[in-house]
């Protein structure tokens, strides 16, 4: 097999995949960027019996031409691809072995003592003056929100303030890894999507973050959403490694991103730290009050958002247990009340994460998620922080890469 035959049959393997865990009423799990006509062809063609798909990832497996260092980084990726299509095929492998084959990363229980500790840290970090200082901690942290919260009629007004924290966070991510020049990023909002935010590298350097127009949008948020979805978090990835990956090096396999696989571990675990790499302490929340609240009419109530992002990022774990309390097939009062004891959600928001965790494969990418998270958390605290930063916005790394 030829390295340009090897990469076609990479490339198609991931597209079939991703096309049977989409239509098994779940959303597309792959970012592509190769030819069209293979993508075209996969979309035209019967679905392959997901059998067929996972023996077409071990012929892959068996010789793949290319040096040691690729190979490890390429089998690891078909490795997920294989064990998604042997799910897909009616293989049962129990949730912490199948995490384990598809993302690279060794998941377990979160005991509730990290939550426990996220909500001291909400406690300790929300307003304590007036009504929003009173009451249950799920109560006062929606009273933060909504005191935070653009009004729907200037919703319009979101565009123009998205481009401001671009700016600010391109800024400082170009100062720990140079940009190119020339790259614009634009603010479009979306009806009847599934996600809050969503960053698209289009190519050419042009790109689009996507903002859910249906729900409320909390400008405390906006630096830690435009950070996780430009920079230095997804376009910023996308951008740099189509630029150093596949046009100096020609490694087109970074055409094909399958965010069930061990890559997205990291590329969300950068995403959820992307406003603690850029702004220390409490700068984020300085220049939101000088740049976007201010203007807004939102006066400074005494809270602390950087602790506040922390601790809301450290409950995607109590997401993660509901994936296992899932995969269990527990009674659905059983997993919304634990949502709500532990997410802070409240019972309808339990029930749409609920429907969401039953989807094809978004137990797994939540795991992802918060372990991709847990990892870098200890990885990047590092005296060379900026040179693992721009390792990870450049290399093919694998979660085991990142030693301590």
């Amino acid at each position: 097999m030829t390295p340009q035959e090897w990469l076609r049959g990479y490339a198609m393997l991931a597209l079939r995949v991703n096309r049977q865990v989409a239509g098994d009423g779940g959303a597309t799990m792959l970012v592509y960027r190769g030819p069209r006509e293979w993508s075209e062809q996969a979309e035209r063609e019967d679905p392959p019996p997901p059998a067929r798909l996972a023996d077409d990832a071990d012929a892959l497996l068996d010789a793949p031409p290319f040096e040691a260092g690729r190979v490890r980084y390429l089998t690891a990726q078909v490795r997920a691809l294989r064990a998604v299509a042997r799910r897909l095929a009616g293989e049962r492998l129990p949730l912490p072995e199948h995490a384990r084959e598809c993302l690279g990363v060794e998941v377990s229980w979160v005991d509730e003592e990290v939550f426990e500790e996220a909500h001291a840290r909400l406690d300790r970090a929300l307003p304590r003056a007036g009504s929003a200082g009173r009451g249950p901690l799920a109560e006062r942290l929606r009273a933060w929100q909504e005191a935070h919260t653009l009004p729907p009629e200037r919703l319009e007004r979101l565009p123009g303030l998205v481009d401001r924290a671009v700016a600010e966070t391109r800024r400082r991510t170009h100062a720990l890894v140079p940009l190119p020049e020339g790259e614009v990023v634009e603010c479009e909002l979306r009806h009847g999507v599934h996600y809050l935010a969503a960053g698209h590298y289009a190519g050419g350097l042009r790109s689009t973050i996507y903002i859910n127009a249906d729900l409320p949008f909390n400008l405390a948020d906006l630096l830690y959403v435009v950070a996780h979805e430009g920079h230095p978090g997804h376009i910023a990835e996308s951008m740099l490694k189509e630029l150093v990956l596949i046009e100096r090096q020609g490694r087109l396999d970074q055409w094909v991103r399958f965010m069930l696989g061990p890559s997205f571990v990291l590329s969300e675990g950068l995403g959820l730290h992307a406003q603690e790499i850029i702004f220390e302490a409490d700068e984020a929340q300085a220049w939101l009050t000088a740049n976007v609240l201010a203007e807004q009419g939102i006066a400074p109530d005494g809270s602390d958002f950087a602790a506040i992002h922390r601790a809301r990022t450290a409950l995607f774990g109590v997401w993660a247990n509901a994936a296992f309390l899932v995969a269990e097939e527990r009674p659905d009062h059983e997993i919304t009340r634990y949502l709500s004891r532990w997410a802070l959600l409240p019972d309808p928001d339990a029930a749409v994460a609920l429907n969401s965790l039953r989807t094809a494969g978004m137990g797994l990418y939540t795991l992802g998620y918060y372990h991709g998270w847990r990892l870098l958390d200890s990885w990047l605290r590092h005296p060379d922080r900026a040179a693992r930063v721009r390792r990870l916005l450049t290399e093919q790394l694998l979660p085991a890469d990142l030693e301590p």
